[in-house]
C-alpha cells in the first residue's frame, strides 16, 4: 500500500514570526531588520528588502497613528507557498488608515501609497481591541499571483477609507 502525498496548501504556513514591540522609533528598526533577516533565512533573500521596507512603513504607521500608552504593536511575518504576509497590529482601532496624496513640503503622509506600490495585496483587519494592517508579497509569477496588474487600481485592497 502506498500513500498519496497531498500537495500543500499555498496559504499554509511554512514559516512564521510574532513579536511585539514597544511604541518607539527604535522598536521600527529593530522589526525592519529582524523581518530582513527572517526572510533572507526561510529562504527569500531577493524579497528582504521589499519586506523591510514594508515592515518599517507600518510599524511606523502603528508608532505614529496607533499607539496607546502602555500598549505594545506587533509585527508577525507569515511565508506560504504562494506569498509573504507582514501585518502590523495596534491597539487603536478607530484609526484606519488611508491612501492620501502628501504636499512636496510636507514630511509624512507617504508611507501607505508606498506599500500600496509595493505590496501586491494589503488592507485592513478588525480586531477585538484594535486592527491589523497587512502587506502581502507573491512568492509565484503567473494566473495564481496574488496580483498579476501593477496598477494600485486593480489589486485587491481592503481599506475603509476612500482614496484622496
Amino acid at each position: 500500500m502506498s500513500a498519496t502525498a497531498e500537495a500543500p496548501d499555498d496559504s499554509t504556513p511554512l514559516h512564521e514570526d510574532r513579536l511585539d514591540y514597544t511604541p518607539t522609533a527604535r522598536s521600527v528598526t529593530l522589526a525592519r531588520r529582524r523581518a530582513a533577516r527572517l526572510v533572507t533565512a526561510w529562504g527569500h533573500p531577493h524579497r528582504a528588502a521589499e519586506v523591510a521596507l514594508l515592515v518599517s512603513e507600518l510599524a511606523t504607521n502603528a508608532l505614529i497613528h496607533g499607539s496607546l500608552r502602555g500598549r505594545l504593536f506587533r509585527v508577525h511575518l507569515t511565508v506560504t507557498g504562494g506569498a509573504i504576509r507582514i501585518e502590523v497590529s495596534d491597539p487603536r482601532g478607530e484609526r484606519l488608515p488611508g491612501l492620501r496624496a502628501a504636499d512636496p513640503d510636507e514630511c509624512y503622509g507617504r508611507g501607505l501609497v508606498l506599500v500600496d506600490a509595493l505590496a501586491d495585496r494589503w488592507g485592513v483587519e478588525p480586531r477585538t481591541v484594535g486592527k491589523t494592517v497587512f502587506a502581502e508579497l507573491a512568492l509565484r509569477t503567473g494566473p495564481h499571483r496574488l496580483g498579476t496588474s501593477r496598477h494600485a487600481s486593480d489589486r485587491t485592497t481592503t481599506t475603509r477609507r476612500p482614496r484622496v
